[in-house]
């Protein structure tokens, strides 16, 4: 679960720099934006695929979520 919340913050704070890098003009700000979101994304669902991956090892070892 902290994955997927770090992820959505991340692609947050990389959508700001990219708001910011379009209303000043700065070419390198809107690119770390958009690589901030990359990144954010891809952590948001290496945390979904943990909570998918935890599931299953609990329904195999006969537990309820």
């Amino acid at each position: 679960m902290a994955d997927k919340a770090k992820g959505k913050m991340q692609q947050l704070k990389g959508k700001g720099k990219e708001t910011v890098g379009k209303a000043t003009g700065n070419d390198r700000m809107k690119a770390e934006g958009k690589i901030d979101q990359a990144k954010g994304k891809a952590k948001e669902t290496m945390g979904e695929a943990q909570d998918r991956a935890r599931g299953v090892d609990d329904s195999l070892r006969g537990r309820k979520q």
